[in-house]
């Protein structure tokens, strides 16, 4: 490459780990990671550690600022792009300078989705997706009377679990019948709703929300639509993400719920890259559909897939895709990507939840519920392409290890 280098857009898990695999490896040209934030750090703790104050600011940065002296990375902060000029290999940045590359990465992640209903921007509505939307929460959380939580997703079901004990009152409003319908079977669904509501949380399903009403520019309570009414003066808005796609839109490439790339994460410019929240890519767990995955697996494995092409060794990315959560005391993990419509085989268990999902007889993922050990094994598996029956699942005697070890 010249002297040029590689640009990565965007400073969060992705973005770094590009920055970091391609000196790993052995990568010597510039490098230039660029940030609307400071260093770049962490954000599944902000839901879990960090809110619960286990954690603080400092544990959350990926590396220190030594790092990037270091090894040679440009880490500038405070700034974005605002267009590539795909001909002259340019980007344009919000400071009103240029870079040139010679290879692009988008790393530009998601944002929140905003609720389309009147009175949400008034104050005491919160979102959770930035170190500083964390400290805003938490500082509020701290002084609330009632807590409303719209969307039973991980985010929601994290901080109720928090809030927990507070001897404040939570609620959950949920749309769907279940929390986490999307992304868990009904059985791990079950779980989570006893466990929530043995907790003293309140779960509200199969509930819009319509409005929210103010007393003197603050929110008071969440208006349902069948005229119910919760009262609530901190509500947190959890209702999923939209990827971060109008920079690679606006440069012609292709997108669509991501930006679109191949099996080796190149875009429909082979000079542009993409990885992590923002990027859709073909899965052999999804049978080569393409997807957009969210979660710090996903963004590293990808990237160390990219550093790895960008340096004369492409394969194509082919990572087990693996999540977690942290909900009160139970850890959710679930690994493979499953549909609705799978078919969920129980293993028997004195605690926790191993739940595994099939689909016409092929194992496509597995929940599991404070049961680390059926998850490591079932990552492997799946990674794999070994063979699981049903019946092996759902028998507590097969030694899921050593399956997942016989080779």
């Amino acid at each position: 490459m010249s002297t040029a280098g590689v640009v990565i857009v965007g400073a969060g898990q992705a973005g770094f780990q590009v920055a970091a695999s391609l000196r790993e490896v052995g990568f010597a040209d510039p490098i230039t990671l660029l940030g609307d934030e400071g260093l770049p750090y962490q954000r599944p703790p902000l839901s879990k550690a960090y809110l619960a104050g286990k954690t603080d600011a400092a544990g959350l940065c990926l590396r220190p600022p030594s790092y990037f002296v270091e090894h040679r990375i440009t880490h500038r902060s405070g700034v974005t792009a605002t267009a590539i000029d795909r001909g002259k290999r340019r980007v344009a940045l919000s400071d009103g300078s240029a870079l040139a590359y010679d290879h692009l990465v988008l790393a530009t992640g998601a944002r929140n989705r905003s609720l389309p209903v009147p009175g949400a921007n008034l104050a005491g509505v919160h979102q959770l997706r930035t170190l500083a939307d964390a400290d805003a929460l938490r500082a509020a959380r701290d002084r609330a009377n009632a807590i409303a939580i719209i969307g039973a997703g991980f985010i929601g079901l994290e901080f109720a679990g928090i809030c927990a004990g507070s001897g404040i009152p939570v609620t959950v409003i949920e749309a769907a019948d279940r929390p986490m319908a999307r992304a868990v079977s009904p059985e791990t669904a079950r779980f989570f709703t006893n466990a929530h509501t043995r907790a003293g949380i309140r779960l509200a399903f199969g509930a819009g929300v319509s409005a929210l009403e103010g007393k003197d520019g603050r929110v008071a309570e969440v208006q349902l639509a069948d005229r119910s009414s919760i009262a609530a003066d901190l509500v947190l808005v959890g209702i999923g993400v939209i990827p971060n796609e109008d920079l690679a839109e606006a440069a012609g490439l292709a997108v669509g719920d991501g930006i679109h790339t191949d099996a080796v994460l190149a875009t429909s410019d082979p000079g542009i890259s993409a990885v992590g929240d923002c990027a859709c890519v073909p899965s052999r767990f999804a049978a080569g559909q393409p997807v957009r995955i969210e979660s710090v697996q996903n963004a590293v494995d990808q990237a160390r897939c990219l550093a790895a092409r960008l340096t004369g060794r492409p394969t194509s990315y082919a990572a087990v895709p693996w999540f977690w959560s942290d909900q009160g005391p139970h850890k959710l993990q679930i690994a493979g990507l499953t549909r609705p419509d799978d078919v969920s085989v129980l293993r028997p268990s004195a605690t926790g939840l191993s739940v595994f999902r099939f689909r016409a007889g092929d194992l496509t993922g597995v929940e599991t519920v404070d049961r680390a050990a059926d998850h490591m094994a079932a990552r492997r598996i799946l990674g794999l392409g070994l063979r699981l029956s049903p019946e092996q699942a759902a028998d507590a005697t097969c030694d899921l290890k050593a399956l997942a070890t016989a080779r």
